[in-house]
């Protein structure tokens, strides 16, 4: 198994991070600022900070993450 939301999280740039979960700390991630992240990374050539499809799929499967919020 790969690793856990919390995990992955503690390896991005904090600034990052912290600009797009503003607002929004208190809950749970959302999948839009966990891709959000991603972009950011891919556009600053550090794909290898990004979470395999397998994690993706956990983080949302096993409720560390939200797909979307009603």
């Amino acid at each position: 198994m790969g690793r856990t939301y919390e995990e992955w999280i503690k390896t991005q740039d904090q600034a990052v991070v912290a600009k797009t979960r503003a607002g929004d700390a208190t809950n749970k991630p959302l999948l839009n600022q966990i891709n959000w992240i991603w972009v950011n990374n891919l556009m600053n050539k550090k794909p290898e900070l990004n979470p395999s499809s397998a994690e993706l799929l956990d983080w949302v499967t096993s409720g560390q993450i939200d797909a979307m919020r009603k």
